[in-house]
């Protein structure tokens, strides 16, 4: 293909440039007096001049940013992945000479694979033509790298630091560049005194730089805590300004520019993403735990049997079959490598099937599928845009060998694909693009792995010079190869436009954001001439396993925390939450909170708390609506450094005591049948009815598409079952089966057998875990609402032991302060109840807070049930637990009357479900039984006063009236 075009002033980019150059507006730039002064840049002097600050704030200001002055020489500039972050900081470069005559720039880079894809961006023909049209200048690369030591030599500057150095400003035409990466920056190469010297009067590199005056351009910023060594080592630069480039920051610096994750997919700067998932039901469960190691030996256990011992080079197939192939490459007693790259800490956890060749064979299959849909719509347009697929994966012998099984997958999905369009394609070069397919398989695909740094295979170093270095060779028309594979050796600092799809067959080894994953896909593509395709909607299919279904879900929330989206379906009551953002989006409007405020309450939206009034928050959907950006409901949230507590009123305890014991009394449940047969009777009804309980073990793919609607983030999802692709899975033997579903449902197995035989159900299509699990869940549903109707139940105490419990230790005493979220999540500064066992008011519904801040004079003491604290067992394995308990003094001083509430936020039980009637029937049962409590259900139109007196009433008992 020809060379890469770059568009001029793309409105986000260019906004970038100028908002930077607009920071050194009107200050004073001052040339260098001293006879090297050809070699070093101009000063613009900042720090005593007020225009510096003025000029950034006017920035903010004019473009909504809410970020505080720095009186620093960091200048920030916030760019999404994907949009272009290194033409507009080299764009910056030429304008920053144009204007103040500034001429050496450092470029700093956290890697040496960005620190390479920077040089190759750098020094492609495609850039130094687009900017010599422009600014009649070209850069000059100085590339900081290693040297090899020169024992009994004189030791002279790195060459890239000398020539960077001495470069003079008499080259009109060139401005001066050095590359560094973070190595380097803190390698001794840059710290250690040498032979020869700079200017007569500089030894270290640092110190000569520094002369420089240089302007420094960091990448990646989040990468340069500034509490750390490189950062340290930069500052010994002197560098005159910093401008830092990036999607992430820790912290911001006098932000000028800001281009979020939401602006990046709203305004078409970057594709969509769709998420497959290759889903596994069978595999879901299995878990393999690194346990323990001596050094020598690692311990393995998969879910609950055996554990197993392996040493160094010993296959984990030990463990579990589907890791066959996958082995400890290293130990030591903390931790062991696996063959695959993989790091496992003690008390680690990873799925076997993820490993299985099984599901990777799926997703290759799936992914090249789909690679070949996308291919034929780009190849046979107009002007055509040629697709790449890229793989991650960690077993590289499986792919460099001619043997190996993604090799040959690959090579067989790529030939069963490209012979069956050839039957029926009409359009000219398609047809010849994919008999060369076929005439060489192996064309077709590349791979790049970093121990290949030290191969010395021609064939692999072509594969690298293509994948690395040359974009334009490996997009050309007339070359076959578009699946790329690596072992997240291409995670940053590589990108190609034209990636269409990444399939990520293995894990990446750790937690990183999902905006980096899909960050090598999301920029536009381009077509046959270079150019970028921006007018059509571009789509980034991502392929993950079933151990990341919640990928698309953790995506969507990233790009909408980072872009500090708000949710127009979050209820909100007050205007305070939404100031700073309002005012971030609509500074023009409003000077400051004081005049938004007053605008707020003159239009008769808010209260003097700043609480809405009724149809404030409706207000500002229709009047700021530029603040609501994000998903409706963001699903991941920051959690608190420090848990919430509660404090308990312990001389209130003693009341509640005897209550609290017999609550916390061990019971079990007893199904009552007249018989085995009557049980049986009952399984068989269950197996006749429920048939859809019994799968098929497939591996079904679900789409999960990244949409965005009226300035919001939003997931879509289809699932697909091709004809002749889905696959059936048998994992277990009848035998098998029949043991561990009979286990499961806690029946006997000739019971079990005889009544699969009578509901006349061909088993042996589902001897599968999925069948397990969904037969369990849904015989525990079935004997919940057959409860009461065709068998009986009743409790049965099992044991005196009841200490210690949520609000005891073990030895029965209160406890004086317990976790606030076991009592309710939402928080009220107002006042509790004299009578109630907490002194703070946490809850979880309007309802439960009026019950709590009710003075109830009969009341002696009442609490909220901590959560999970009394669990009574109800049908089908599951527990209940109740909200409330409550301790009345009754007339003569001397008799209690004990019950406990729960409280359901419906108007009736005509709310209820099927399952809450008959929780509530269960504790009924229990309550109207031994334990002498009495059980109420209090509805959301009920107060909690008159229910008592209801119960009192209905016992004919009066209360003692409390002075």
């Amino acid at each position: 293909m020809k060379g890469f075009h770059f568009e001029r002033d793309l409105a986000h980019q260019k906004q970038a440039v100028e908002n930077t150059i607009a920071v050194f507006h009107s200050l004073q730039v001052v040339h260098s007096s001293e006879a090297e002064k050809n070699c070093i840049n101009p000063t613009i002097e900042w720090e005593k001049d007020p225009e510096y600050r003025r000029n950034i704030e006017n920035i903010q200001r004019q473009y909504g940013i809410n970020e505080p002055f720095k009186g620093s020489n960091i200048i920030d500039i916030m760019m999404e992945t994907g949009t272009g972050k290194t033409y507009t900081y080299t764009k910056t470069m030429f304008e920053l000479s144009k204007h103040f005559g500034i001429f050496k720039f450092i470029i700093v880079v956290p890697t040496l694979s960005i620190k390479a894809g920077t040089i190759d961006f750098l020094r492609s023909e495609s850039c130094r033509e687009h900017f010599r049209e422009e600014y009649g200048k070209t850069l000059r690369l100085h590339i900081v790298e290693s040297q090899k030591s020169n024992k009994n030599k004189k030791s002279y500057f790195p060459l890239a630091v000398s020539s960077f150095v001495n470069a003079g400003n008499f080259e009109k035409d060139t401005i001066q560049v050095m590359i560094i990466n973070t190595g380097m920056v803190n390698s001794d190469t840059m710290e250690k005194v040498y032979d020869g010297m700079m200017f007569d009067r500089f030894s270290k590199p640092f110190e000569a730089i520094a002369a420089t005056k240089p302007f420094m351009i960091i990448d990646e910023p989040h990468r340069f805590e500034q509490e750390n060594k490189t950062w340290q080592n930069l500052q010994k630069m002197k560098p005159q300004f910093i401008l830092r480039y990036g999607a992430t920051f820790t912290r911001y610096e006098n932000l000028v520019y800001k281009l979020t994750a939401v602006d990046a997919f709203n305004r078409n700067l970057v594709k969509g993403v769709i998420g497959h998932i290759i889903e596994f039901e069978s595999g879901k469960n299995a878990v393999v735990k690194f346990i323990d190691s001596d050094g020598k030996e690692a311990t393995f256990r998969l879910n609950e049997e055996e554990p197993v011992k392996l040493k160094e080079k010993e296959s984990l197939a030990r463990v579990h079959s589907a890791m066959n192939g996958l082995m400890i490459e290293k130990l030591n007693k903390s931790a062991v490598v696996l063959s695959n790259g993989l790091e496992l800490k003690k008390g680690d956890k990873i799925n076997p099937y993820s490993y299985a060749e099984i599901v990777q064979e799926l997703m290759i299959k799936r992914a090249v599928e789909h690679h070949f849909e996308i291919e034929r719509q780009l190849l046979t347009r107009e002007v055509r845009i040629k697709p790449l697929t890229l793989f991650f994966i960690d077993n590289i012998e499986e792919y460099r060998s001619k043997e190996g099984y993604i090799r040959k997958t690959v090579e067989e999905c790529i030939k069963a694909q490209a012979e069956a369009l050839l039957k029926t394609e009409t359009d000219t070069f398609y047809r010849a693009y994919l008999e060369k397919t076929l005439g060489d398989l192996s064309a077709t695909h590349a791979g790049y792995f970093s121990r290949d740094n030290t191969e010395k295979d021609e064939a692999i170093e072509r594969e690298i010079n293509e994948i690395l270095h040359d974009k334009q060779a490996i997009l050309d028309l007339e070359n076959p190869r578009r699946f790329i594979f690596s072992k997240w050796t291409l995670r940053e600092g590589w990108d190609n436009p034209n990636v269409f799809q990444i399939c990520k067959l293995r894990g990446s080894g750790s937690e990183i954001s999902k905006l980096q994953e899909v960050g090598r896909g999301l920029r536009l593509p381009v077509n046959e001439y270079g150019n970028r395709v921006k007018d059509e909607q571009f789509y980034l299919h991502y392929f993950v396993d079933f151990t990341e279904s919640d990928f698309v879900d953790k995506l969507v929330s990233e790009i909408n925390d980072k872009s500090g989206a708000v949710s127009m379906e979050t209820p909100y009551t007050s205007v305070n939450p939404l100031l700073k953002i309002i005012l971030q989006k609509y500074a023009d409007q409003f000077a400051d909170e004081e005049k938004l405020l007053e605008y707020l309450d003159e239009q008769g939206v808010i209260k003097r708390d700043n609480d809405f009034k009724k149809g404030g928050f409706e207000f500002i959907k229709q009047h700021f609506p530029l603040i609501f950006e994000g998903v409706n409901s963001n699903k991941v949230r920051k959690a608190t450094d420090e848990k919430k507590k509660v404090t308990v009123r312990t001389s209130k305890y003693d009341e509640l005591r005897e209550l609290w014991e017999k609550l916390n009394e061990k019971v079990i449940l007893e199904y009552r049948f007249e018989n085995e047969g009557g049980f049986k009777h009952l399984l068989t009804e269950f197996l006749k009815t429920q048939k859809d309980s019994f799968v098929k073990d497939e591996v079904r793919e679900r789409l999960s598409e990244v949409q965005f609607q009226e300035n919001k983030a939003v997931k879509h999802e289809k699932e697909t079952i091709r004809n002749g692709t889905s696959e059936t899975i048998s994992t277990m033997r009848y035998s098998d089966f029949l043991k561990k579903l009979a286990e499961e449902l806690n029946v006997n197995m000739r019971t079990l057998h005889e009544s699969i035989r009578e509901a006349q159900i061909d088993i042996n299509n589902y001897l599968n875990q999925a069948t397990l699990r969904r037969i369990k869940q849904q015989f525990d549903d079935y004997l919940m609402t057959q409860a009461f109707d065709k068998y009986s139940i009743a409790y049965k105490k099992v044991s005196n032991c009841i200490h210690p419990t949520k609000l005891t230790d073990e030895n029965g005493n209160v406890l004086k302060e317990i976790s606030a979220t076991d009592v309710g999540v939402l928080f009220s500064e107002e006042g509790v109840a004299d009578s109630y066992l907490f002194n703070e008011l946490y809850y979880d519904s309007e309802l439960e807070k009026e019950n709590i801040t009710t003075d109830i004079q009969e009341v002696t003491v009442f609490s909220k049930i901590p959560k999970n604290s009394i669990r009574i067992p109800v049908a089908g394995g599951r527990f209940y637990s109740p909200d409330f308990a409550y301790v009345v003094r009754l007339k003569n001083g001397e008799q209690k009357l004990h019950f406990i509430i729960e409280a359901k936020n419906y108007p009736n039980e005509s709310g209820l479900s099927q399952e809450e009637i008959k929780k509530i029937r269960h504790a009924e049962e229990l309550f109207g039984g031994g334990v002498k409590i009495h059980f109420k259900t209090q509805f959301c139109n009920d107060k909690i006063s008159e229910l008592i007196k209801e119960i009192l009433t209905e016992q004919q008992l009066v209360p003692q009236a409390q002075a």
